[in-house]
């Protein structure tokens, strides 16, 4: 029961920002991106992410469903932000771990992107595929034709 509530991508994007905040203070390597122009990205990659996870959940609590990834959804959500990813919660978790990386110049950082990507990927995205797939069948196998996992 616990594990529903530790087990969750936020924790791992903790963890993550956690480990480049951690390289960008003790271990630079005299590596840099810092010019201004990087900064600026950074700035809206954290601000775009926040904006995609409250679009998501506005309309999961729209639709009365859950935004838990260990439960089932009790509706298959196709509507606004969704109509443009599958994940758009992911999406901007991953946009937030980069965009930190960025603002932080945690060079050495950036690898932890596509590591954090995979890990969400195999972790929540394919379990709960797998559940859409059960329990909504054609509806969601239309859904996954128009719209993509991630952009």
């Amino acid at each position: 029961m616990i594990r529903q509530y530790i087990d969750i991508p936020p924790v791992w994007l903790i963890g993550a920002l956690t480990l480049a905040w951690l390289q960008s203070t003790y271990v630079t390597l005299g590596l840099s991106l810092d010019w201004p122009i990087v900064q600026f990205i950074g700035g809206l990659c954290v601000g775009g992410g926040f904006l995609l996870i409250f679009l998501a959940a506005i309309e999961m609590w729209k639709h009365k469903t859950t935004i838990m990834p260990h439960q089932t959804a009790n509706t298959l959500v196709t509507q606004g932000i969704f109509k443009r990813s599958r994940n758009p919660i992911y999406l901007g978790d991953t946009f937030i771990l980069l965009g930190f990386i960025l603002t932080w110049d945690a060079v050495l950082s950036l690898s932890l992107v596509p590591a954090f990507v995979w890990i969400i990927e195999r972790r929540y995205i394919e379990p709960e595929e797998d559940r859409l797939r059960r329990k909504f069948r054609l509806e969601f196998a239309r859904y996954l034709q128009q719209t993509r996992r991630w952009m």
